[in-house]
């Protein structure tokens, strides 16, 4: 008589941890421009995932064990959406580069806790950014099988990401690799804005010059 054999019941891995993406609006902004800006600095490059806030599950049929970084880049792996970044469904890649913003919920216990689940399951750099004055980053950098603690983050590169961090006088900033700064939403967009007004004005400028060369006789499409 042969047995039947009942398969094992489907893991469900749920897309959300039921926590808040930030605890106040400064470390939201930060999550935000650190996302935002290396999604733009990687926006050519189909095989380099950016997201923000989102679960990452390493081992396969344990949804129990899981992080969710504030930022994270997986190189090696294509854009588009997902749910969750399932390890084991990426090619078994873990996001290489992870960003923590601190939150005054997050306890030195939490954050501990957090820097180990990233050096068992292989990321190779980890920054923390504590936003509130003064503010500076802490960064590990992996050496074989463990997280090593960076002593001065104030022109660090990452190796990686080609990103440069600066930390003097209570205050941080990153910097891409070719030296513009990491800008926040409202930044970027009073910069878009300010290109479009020169722009505006260099059309309107041109404009009257053809026009009064047209008053002199000249053509100014073949000066």
């Amino acid at each position: 008589m042969s047995s039947i054999t009942t398969p094992p019941p489907a893991v469900y891995y749920p897309d959300s941890d039921g926590q808040p993406m930030a605890d106040n609006t400064l470390q939201f902004e930060w999550i935000v421009t650190l996302q935002g800006n290396l999604d733009l600095m990687f926006r050519d490059n189909n095989n380099v995932f950016v997201a923000g806030d989102h679960l990452i599950y390493p081992v396969e049929g344990d949804a129990d064990i899981r992080q969710a970084p504030d930022v994270y880049v997986a190189f090696g792996r294509p854009k588009g959406h997902r749910g969750s970044y399932k390890v084991f469904a990426e090619d078994n890649i873990f996001p290489q580069v992870v960003f923590e913003v601190w939150s005054p919920s997050n306890t030195a216990e939490r954050m501990e806790e957090k820097r180990q689940f990233y050096e068992k399951y292989g990321v190779e750099e980890y920054y923390i950014l504590y936003p509130e004055f003064p503010a500076y980053f802490q960064g590990w950098r992996r050496d074989a099988e463990t997280l090593v603690r960076i002593a001065n983050m104030n022109g660090l590169v990452s190796p990686r990401l080609g990103i440069r961090f600066e930390v003097t006088r209570g205050h941080v900033a990153v910097f891409r690799p070719d030296g513009r700064p990491f800008l926040s939403y409202l930044e970027l967009g009073a910069l878009q804005e300010n290109t479009a007004e020169q722009l505006e004005q260099s059309r309107q400028k041109a404009a009257r010059l053809a026009a009064k060369l047209r008053e002199l006789g000249i053509d100014p499409d073949s000066v």
